[in-house]
């Protein structure tokens, strides 16, 4: 409903304009009334109004003197349309020169007034679809400049539009969020995590509230990473009465309430002001690689997972290094004795707690050095987190030494892959199993075993050389038998689903409508007619 100001020092005209027309009908409500334009303009002070009906000669403050003074003081945005007896050209033109919308002489004629009415309702429509419009291209150039600044690639332009258009004071961190690692399994589309990255999104942006526009949706734009982003400063904690860890948490039992599935926070380190946000992106990005070596947890801050104190700290650079020789190499044996070494030595020598940690992190570094030598074009951190992830079975501690030997023999293999370049007879194969077996329980792990390739790595060639996932393509390729089935035969539904690997119908339904924009039933009475 428009919110409607009757101005008027006749009371009957006032009534008359009431009953002349069914505003509620036509869309519109009478927020108020006023007798002239002192009371008017003291009502606007308090409620805001889309239209304003003002008659043009009153006691106390005239229309146009109560037009003038909205105008000047910006006061309200609301339409303004001049009632008044007095046909005078000189009235018309001031209240013109003061963007007066229109100009109406009394008695108001019915049919007059329900066209001004439509006018304005059409021109409010357009108005909100222009803001709406300059507030979501407002929105993107902000978060194409913050993103600059988060990737470290940025000028003093990018700089300072962000800083004008946020509360920046010193104290910053980069937070990522993300869909916790034991729900983002190949079962779940790329449509699924896109359409719940978008709900993070809105989630994340209802929690914050006022600082909404530090919330940046996709920062990564990496195919595989369905990520929000959030410029945490240390006074939005301050604000909320928390430290910054509390209100973290708070964030997260927030999102946890409101989401379906449970999600990560990724806490890079803290500096100081937001010039240098892109070493907290760095490591944001650390964190989500070495994820698969730490213990479960709802949060991730950099000083404690990475970041440690060299002091008395002891680096088993020997048995490290022996160990990363045997893994590039690829012998499984050597690597498994390696590990025995590492940690035999890791026990003479005392180390635990954090300095363990310090040594893990010095492996895992020139692993990822390794794999960047063979191919620097696949993404080696987001590799080391997968294979540290399908390494690990249950009962088996993250991190622990039968975790690691089992995480150096697949990295081994992966090395070896790579020397081979392996995707350049693997995918045929893949493609043709689908064809021929799509209505089978096909997986990326069963085929990467099938064809001995690691699963991780085979899901990068995949979407590297279609675009899309292992299981967005076989879902794809199924529905485009499905519909081949419906096109040329009467089968029913049900039957049609399990002809193409489905035994549940309702899921099949909707994966046919997410690919094919309809049911299947509406798709063959389409095509049939």
């Amino acid at each position: 409903m428009l919110k409607v100001l009757l101005v008027d020092d006749e009371p009957f005209i006032i009534q008359g304009l009431k009953v002349l027309i069914d505003w509620e009908q036509e869309g519109y409500t009478i927020a108020g009334t006023a007798s002239n334009g002192k009371e008017a303009y003291d009502f606007l002070k308090k409620e805001s109004v889309d239209l304003i009906i003002a008659d043009i000669q009153m006691p106390v403050m005239t229309g146009l003197e109560l037009q003038e003074t909205i105008r000047k003081e910006n006061l309200s945005n609301a339409y303004f349309v001049i009632l008044s007896g007095y046909a005078d050209f000189e009235y018309a033109r001031r209240a013109l020169q003061n963007e007066c919308m229109d100009y109406i002489l009394k008695p108001v004629d019915r049919e007059m007034l329900l066209k001004l009415l439509n006018r304005v309702s059409a021109m409010r429509d357009e108005d909100d679809r222009m803001q709406q419009k300059n507030r979501k291209m407002e929105k993107a150039y902000l978060a194409r400049n913050q993103i600059a600044l988060i990737k470290g690639k940025y000028d003093d332009s990018n700089l300072q539009y962000v800083t004008s258009q946020m509360k920046c004071k010193e104290g910053v961190r980069y937070v990522e969020i993300q869909m916790a690692e034991c729900d983002a399994d190949e079962d779940v589309t790329d449509q699924e995590m896109r359409e719940f990255q978008r709900q993070m999104y809105e989630c994340c942006t209802a929690f914050l509230r006022d600082y909404a526009e530090n919330c940046v949706f996709d920062v990564s734009a990496d195919e595989k990473i369905y990520d929000v982003g959030l410029i945490f400063f240390r006074y939005m904690a301050e604000e909320a009465g928390l430290d910054e860890k509390a209100y973290l948490n708070w964030l997260v039992e927030y999102l946890g309430e409101n989401l379906s599935r449970p999600v990560t926070l990724l806490v890079g380190k803290n500096v100081q002001d937001i010039s240098r946000i892109a070493r907290s992106y760095g490591n944001a990005c650390m964190l989500r690689s070495f994820q698969g070596f730490r213990s479960k947890k709802d949060i991730y801050f950099y000083e404690e997972e990475v970041q440690v104190s060299n002091d008395g700290m002891v680096l088993c650079k020997k048995s490290l290094d022996h160990l990363l020789k045997v893994v590039e190499q690829n012998n499984h044996m050597e690597i498994r004795s390696a590990v025995d070494q590492f940690y035999e030595e890791m026990g003479q020598r005392g180390v635990h707690g954090e300095a363990m940690t310090l040594n893990i992190n010095y492996l895992l570094f020139q692993l990822i050095h390794l794999a960047s030598e063979q191919d620097d074009e696949v993404n080696q951190e987001e590799i080391l987190r997968l294979i540290s992830e399908s390494s690990f079975e249950a009962g088996t501690i993250r991190g622990s030494k039968s975790h690691l030997m089992r995480f150096a023999c697949e990295y081994g293999d992966y090395l070896s892959q790579l020397r081979k370049n392996v995707s350049r007879g693997v995918l045929g194969n893949v493609e043709k199993e689908i064809r021929e077996n799509y209505a089978d329980n096909l997986t990326l792990k069963g085929l990467s075993e099938k064809y001995y390739v690691n699963s991780a790595y085979l899901g990068q060639l995949f979407r590297k050389k279609y675009g899309q996932s292992f299981k967005d393509y076989l879902n794809n390729y199924r529905m485009d038998r499905a519909a081949d089935i419906l096109l040329h035969s009467d089968k029913k539904i049900i039957l049609v689903a399990e002809e193409v690997g489905y035994h549940d119908l309702d899921y099949f339904v909707n994966r046919f409508i997410q690919v094919k924009g309809c049911t299947p039933a509406k798709f063959r009475r389409q095509m049939q007619q």
